[in-house]
């Protein structure tokens, strides 16, 4: 992880007040390995609606016990914060943004910041009203190799996309103190990690999808409830998907981002990235059709991943601008999933309509 910080007088004088709401081990990493790291922020409140939560966040942060509270009231009446970091787990995201506004504070909130299209346009909506940021953290946009990928697409180098593959592959079982949090969950793949996916393939692909097809489901033998496995066809205005994805393969297993092959009309680039804290395992290679592989020299990142997403979460209330991840935008986002989900709940393709205009067909997640 990078942590290079800001310039002192940028601290002294214009570090963000924040809460982080959500002490679960997730939480507690958030406020272990990223926060200390940026200046811009200042958490001056943790907050855990379960008491061994904050006790463990003392003992693994050493944070001071004046600044764990177990009501969100209580702490933002304590230390009058700006801000608001959401790492609950996903059925907490909507009642603490809506908690957060009433406050009057900007959120910054984990992926995916809804369980459905209509609760995410209604806190879309909230934040308009009342000025305020939302901002969510799709952390994997922030590498090297996507943002490279993106130039490469808008600039055409290699003529007009056609065709993209992504391979995901990993293998998740119970530990030894049983099964994790997303082993129980309904929706363990296309909700908790194939939304990471789905964002990076708008980020680089610069529009919104209108149609997929997807199969999910889980082999008998996993340690998950729910689907473990999916593979969808998905059409991006002309530009054809072929999404594989396993928490149980068998096969090596890839990066967090994936493994890509995009076919350009006068060649294919082949590309990964580490999307968590090796930023060493992005790379791009091009292969020009009749011509020579060459890898890509990356551009480096001051920040990346989750620690990027919080330098632009500062910048953003700041400056008071849109946010690149900004709620309105991962609109689009949260409509791809839901739709993954549909389509793989109802075994036939489904149309995705401009973000706002809903079927009313999708049952929330």
């Amino acid at each position: 992880m990078n942590s290079a910080a800001a310039p002192a007088s940028f601290m002294a004088v214009n570090s963000i007040r924040m809460v982080q709401v959500g002490l679960g081990p997730h939480g507690r990493n958030w406020a272990r390995q990223v926060l200390p790291h940026i200046s811009e922020i200042d958490v001056v409140a943790y907050v855990d609606t379960d008491p061994y939560a904050l006790d463990a966040l003392r003992q693994e942060a050493g944070v001071p016990a004046d600044r764990c509270f177990e009501s969100l009231k209580e702490a933002i009446a304590a230390t009058q914060p700006e801000a608001l970091l959401n790492t609950t787990a996903l059925p907490g995201h909507v009642p603490v943004i809506r908690a957060a506004f009433d406050a009057g504070l900007h959120v910054l909130v984990e992926k995916p910041f809804a369980p459905s299209l209509e609760a995410a346009e209604q806190l879309v909506d909230g934040a308009a009203v009342r000025n305020l940021i939302l901002m969510v953290s799709q952390n994997y946009r922030f590498f090297p190799a996507p943002r490279a990928i993106a130039d490469l697409v808008r600039e055409e180098e290699l003529g007009k996309l056609h065709q993209v593959s992504i391979d995901f592959r990993r293998f998740s079982t119970a530990g030894p103190n049983g099964r994790g949090r997303h082993h129980l969950e309904e929706q363990p793949l296309l909700v908790d990690m194939s939304i990471h996916h789905f964002d990076l393939l708008r980020l680089i692909l610069d529009r919104e999808p209108d149609r997929i097809f997807c199969e999910a489901w889980n082999p008998s033998w996993t340690s998950f409830t729910g689907p473990s496995v999916a593979v969808a066809t998905i059409n991006f205005d002309g530009v054809v998907v072929s999404y594989r994805a396993s928490w149980v393969s068998a096969g090596p297993i890839t990066p967090w981002a994936g493994e890509w092959s995009m076919e350009f009309e006068h060649g294919e680039v082949v590309w990964t990235s580490a999307a968590d804290s090796d930023v060493t395992q992005d790379r791009v290679e091009i292969r020009p059709r009749n011509g020579t592989p060459r890898t890509v020299a990356l551009p480096p990142l001051q920040r990346t991943g989750t620690s990027g997403t919080l330098t632009e979460f500062a910048r953003a209330i700041r400056t008071k601008s849109e946010p690149e991840t900004s709620g309105r935008d991962n609109l689009g986002t949260i409509a791809l999933m839901a739709a993954a989900v549909e389509s793989a709940t109802l075994r036939e393709p489904v149309t995705i309509y401009p973000t706002g205009k809903t079927t009313g067909a999708a049952a929330a997640i």
